[in-house]
């Protein structure tokens, strides 16, 4: 059986970012693996309604488990709070990939929802550091493996793993 993998909307050319642009990633696995119907492509922050374009969202106070907690929080660079609109997202794709069947996702490193080695330090100067979203970070707790878009050998190998 095909493994299914979750991926980012964004990387599949959507244009859906919050600075309402796609993040080009398609790369010819990803061409292959979308003929064989084993992704399950999605967008969290469009499937939570927040609008593209948006104002840039970061985390502040932790990462996206600390943010799962209510120990951070999600805010917009106008200092809105929009936590309760990215956790919904980290619900929303939660639920698709588990009612796809996905193992395994593919989602854009840096975004509070999605990222899964980095975030932005909450600060809105462009600075990254180690962390995950709140989808990243809740898929994990459910035994998601989250790959981000510079781990595509990784996320190879573990398929080819999978299904031998």
């Amino acid at each position: 059986m095909k493994t299914k993998i979750l991926v980012s909307a964004c990387l599949m050319g959507f244009k859906v970012r919050y600075n309402g642009q796609n993040k080009p990633f398609l790369a010819e696995i990803l061409e292959l693996w979308q003929r064989e119907q084993r992704l399950v492509i999605h967008c969290p922050e469009l499937a939570a309604g927040l609008e593209t374009p948006r104002l840039p969202a970061e985390l502040v106070g932790g990462g996206g488990l600390a943010a799962l907690t209510g120990d951070a929080k999600i805010q917009e660079s106008d200092g809105s709070d929009v936590t309760q609109r990215y956790l919904l997202a980290a619900w929303l794709a939660l639920k698709t990939a588990q009612d796809s069947g996905c193992r395994l996702a593919l989602m854009t490193d840096g975004s509070p929802t999605c990222g899964s080695k980095k975030i932005y330090d909450g600060n809105f100067q462009g600075i990254t550091q180690s962390g995950m979203g709140v989808a990243a970070a809740l898929l994990r707790e459910h035994g998601i493996e989250v790959y981000a878009e510079d781990e595509l050998p990784a996320l190879i190998a573990r398929i080819e793993e999978l299904e031998r």
